[in-house]
């Protein structure tokens, strides 16, 4: 019998293990998550309306005061029907459930965040600088050409805007805050939410050019209520979808899209500072 060999056997050659594939967000999981935003606006608002009714009806059982529910339900419509109120309500649901929805979206698909490429959401720099231009170029343009496009279906008629008017007849300082985060903090999270997860999850299932445009026309869909759900408003809303996605694939980052939506956002609420405030 040969004796036993002292040699030990060789390594296998080092080499990383294989990553797991990265996957898209499913499609209902990605129009859930575009719902959630939207129900966590009207939430947030409704708990705001909810504890202010209590602390009425609190105010009143202490001060021995005989409140019934319809009339502290009264009050609280009174007090948040005034502009300042209203300003202060969109400013707070607005950054509450924004700032939910970022990190929920994080916290779901942490190695998806920073992925340039589909299926990622892009949230890191693009190829090149020079799509931070072309994104405020993209942002002002948008604006006239879906002006436009919307004066022309609609034959003459305006397009109301909740946000416009709660801005316009706002005190100036809240006019500013909200500007501000109309401008940046909508605009983040809107394009994480469809340029980022929707866009992905669509692009699992279709083709580019089809995904981009679905993902345009629920974009514009979900923004009719804020214009009075007025039809002739759509294709200017996809028009300027369709771009911030564009802008999103070509240069690999989310941050132009977001920079094209916040110059178009803010074009729109200019006209709130050239409002007159009638005198009171």
């Amino acid at each position: 019998m040969e004796a036993a060999s002292d040699a030990t056997p060789p390594l296998p050659p080092s080499r990383p293990w294989p990553m797991p594939a990265l996957r898209a967000p499913g499609l209902l999981t990605a129009l859930g998550f575009v719902a959630l935003y939207f129900l966590l606006q009207a939430s947030v608002g409704a708990l705001v309306a909810f504890g202010l009714g209590l602390w009425l009806g609190l105010r009143a059982s202490l001060q021995h005061l005989a409140y019934d529910t319809k009339t502290i339900g009264q009050q609280v419509q009174t007090m948040l029907a005034q502009p300042d109120a209203r300003a202060a309500m969109v400013m707070l649901v607005l950054c509450v459930a924004a700032g939910s929805m970022l990190w929920l979206v994080h916290r779901r698909w942490p190695r998806l965040w920073s992925l340039a490429s589909p299926p990622g959401f892009a949230v890191a720099r693009p190829a090149q600088p020079l799509f931070y231009l072309l994104a405020v170029v993209i942002g002002l343009a948008a604006p006239v050409l879906g002006g436009w496009l919307t004066q022309l279906l609609a034959h003459g008629h305006k397009v109301p805007q909740d946000i416009q008017r709660v801005g316009a007849e706002a005190a100036l300082p809240l006019r500013v805050a909200l500007m501000a985060i109309v401008v940046t903090v909508g605009p983040l999270v809107e394009e994480l939410l469809f340029r980022g997860v929707l866009l992905s999850a669509l692009m699992r299932r279709l083709r580019v050019g089809w995904a981009v445009a679905a993902c345009s026309l629920l974009f514009a869909l979900v923004h009719l209520p804020d214009l009075g759900f007025l039809w002739y408003a759509l294709p200017g809303l996809a028009l300027l979808a369709a771009a911030l996605a564009w802008l999103r694939l070509r240069s690999g980052s989310i941050w132009p899209a977001v920079v094209a939506h916040g110059v178009n956002n803010l074009l729109a609420v200019a006209a709130w500072f050239l409002a007159v405030k009638p005198a009171g």
